[in-house]
């Protein structure tokens, strides 16, 4: 379907106001979204940034206010509920995404079908076969398959029940579903949960051409970069747009906190200093996947639109007791089977000083395993590790519950985890380090069995900032963080002088973080000395991968 000629095509928020309680997650919020712009809804935890999609589709109705949509525009929404579409076929769910196209091709079956048609059920027919046609109805299956084939779910799958696919296909189907069909107004929330690197990699490029209107709820800030136009950011109840990506709003936001502390510097200097910014921005900008309607949003951007934020951002800082030496550790054939499904084979390598290593498996369990072992939570089937005498590790596990089943408070959790070396671990001493992840006031009377997945995490973290580290062991570090303390933790592991462990799900951490990487295969190791997104890009690396999996 050719796209619309009007380029005053949006989606409005006039006055919207919703309270639950005393909570008041929006008030009188007033904002425009315009085709042709990605916005990246941004927020902490808890802001509202899911809720106010749902308000968007209709959803949710807002306590006030009310949602505008430009005359003719269909609206679609990645589906969360996995089980709604049991009964129908892969192919049909996604074509169920298009509900005026679903509807005209059934009516018209309808009276195909019918024993006695009539010439009015001809000119019905007559109708709804050009409405099919303009709506790109003949098509639509083709589409459809297409869609799902450059997701990951092959044409076997097209005709099998959703109630009989992996949950992991699920979401991918899903999300073909909210993508089909070039709607007018696209919501997607989390849209890259259970997608592996190379399916991220296609959404970014479908994503980064698409010419209408885009609201995406995500924590992957690789994923917001390459595809936003603009932030819309979600705080103290209300939303504001910015333009530029994640990145271009964090840094500038950050800049120019740092000029209004700055009481030295002049007006001139200051102005120049977000000129060039800018500019420096702009100009990596029209390198991008996106770069016409990118380089054209930052050309607009005046100074005046950059404001400092009003997020706190927490205090992730690993500062080792003392220095890693030369050995740190030594891997020596080691495997690992589960239910009969090898893991790895075989495992050789020895770990340097300096080094930052990013572990990647097409089988997420083989590097969760591969930690689990080297920490001693899990024994392998074979082979040996051994740690050098100057290591002091800290291990962040993927699953963490097991840490949290007595219902102490905060400030009692942590002190079980003071160092022996530590000698005057009073209140002020641990509540510094839960003040470090935001965690202030009477929120150290917390009871550690009442909170969050984000607030685990963050208790994580302060148990492992204890510990004074030379060596961090990562498993999916951002799962339930907000992008601030992504943000932090992502800083933190880059100006660690000791040695990091990580394997994420999070593009930019491992890009920005590794200076090697390892990754798992069952048939062995590809073992590099590059960056996370040149590894990717090695044809040599691409065959190695096939030949190893196969």
């Amino acid at each position: 379907m050719p796209p619309k000629n009007s380029a005053n095509k949006m989606i409005s928020a006039r006055n919207i106001t919703l309270a639950y309680g005393k909570r008041v997650l929006f008030d009188e919020v007033n904002i425009n979204f315009i085709k042709g712009n990605c916005y990246g809804v941004i927020g902490a935890n808890g802001a509202g940034k899911s809720t106010f999609l749902k308000i968007l589709s209709g959803e949710i109705e807002p306590n006030k206010g009310n949602v505008e949509i430009s005359p003719g525009e269909r609206m679609a929404v990645l589906k969360q509920n996995q089980f709604e579409f049991d009964e129908c076929t892969v192919l049909n769910t996604v074509l169920m995404g298009h509900k005026r196209l679903w509807d005209v091709m059934h009516e018209r079956d309808a009276i195909y079908a019918k024993a006695d048609f009539t010439e009015e059920d001809g000119m019905k027919a007559g109708e709804l076969e050009g409405e099919f046609g303009e709506m790109g109805g003949y098509e639509a299956e083709s589409n459809a398959g297409s869609l799902l084939s450059s997701l990951g779910v092959k044409e076997e799958m097209h005709q099998v029940l959703m109630k009989n696919i992996p949950s992991t296909f699920k979401v991918r189907v899903l999300l073909a579903q909210a993508l089909f069909g070039n709607p007018d107004i696209l919501l997607l929330d989390e849209p890259t949960n259970g997608l592996d690197i190379e399916t991220i990699g296609w959404l970014e490029n479908f994503l980064a051409d698409y010419e209408n209107i885009v609201l995406v709820v995500s924590h992957d800030r690789h994923f917001l970069d390459t595809i936003c136009t603009h932030v819309a950011d979600v705080d103290r109840s209300k939303i504001k747009t910015f333009t530029g990506n994640y990145t271009f709003w964090y840094e500038s936001s950050q800049l120019i906190s740092r000029q209004i502390n700055d009481k030295n510097k002049k007006n001139e200097e200051k102005r120049k200093d977000l000129l060039d910014f800018i500019a420096r921005f702009s100009a990596n900008a029209s390198k991008s996947k996106q770069a016409t309607s990118r380089k054209k949003a930052l050309e607009k951007l005046t100074i005046e639109e950059i404001e400092p934020s009003n997020r706190k951002y927490p205090g992730i800082i690993f500062q080792p007791q003392r220095e890693v030496g030369n050995q740190i550790l030594n891997v020596e054939h080691l495997s690992k089977s589960v239910n009969g499904r090898k893991l790895f084979d075989k495992l050789n390598f020895s770990i340097n000083k300096g080094e930052k290593i990013a572990f990647l498996s097409r089988d997420p369990l083989a590097v969760t395993s591969f930690f689990e072992i080297i920490t001693d939570n899990m024994k392998a089937d074979t082979g040996k590790f051994e740690w050098g005498t100057t290591i002091t590790k800290a291990y962040l596990p993927q699953e963490n519950q097991e840490f949290f089943t007595e219902g102490l408070t905060l400030m009692d959790w942590l002190r079980q985890y003071v160092p022996p070396h530590v000698t005057d671990a009073d209140e002020p001493f641990i509540r510094g380090f839960l003040g470090k992840m935001l965690f202030s006031g009477d929120d150290i009377q917390k009871k550690t069995n009442v909170l969050s997945g984000g607030e685990k995490v963050r208790c994580m973290v302060s148990r492992m900032m204890l510990q004074n580290p030379n060596l961090v062991i990562l498993d999916q570090p951002t799962n339930h963080l907000d992008l601030e303390s992504i943000q932090s933790f992502n800083e933190g592991c880059q100006t660690f002088p000791g040695v990091v462990l990580i394997t994420s799900h999070d593009h930019t951490f491992m890009q920005t973080v590794a200076n090697r990487i390892i990754e798992i295969t069952p048939k062995g190791i590809i073992d590099r000395l590059m960056t996370f997104d040149e590894y990717m890009e090695d044809n040599r690396v691409k065959e190695l991968r096939e030949e190893l999996y196969s």
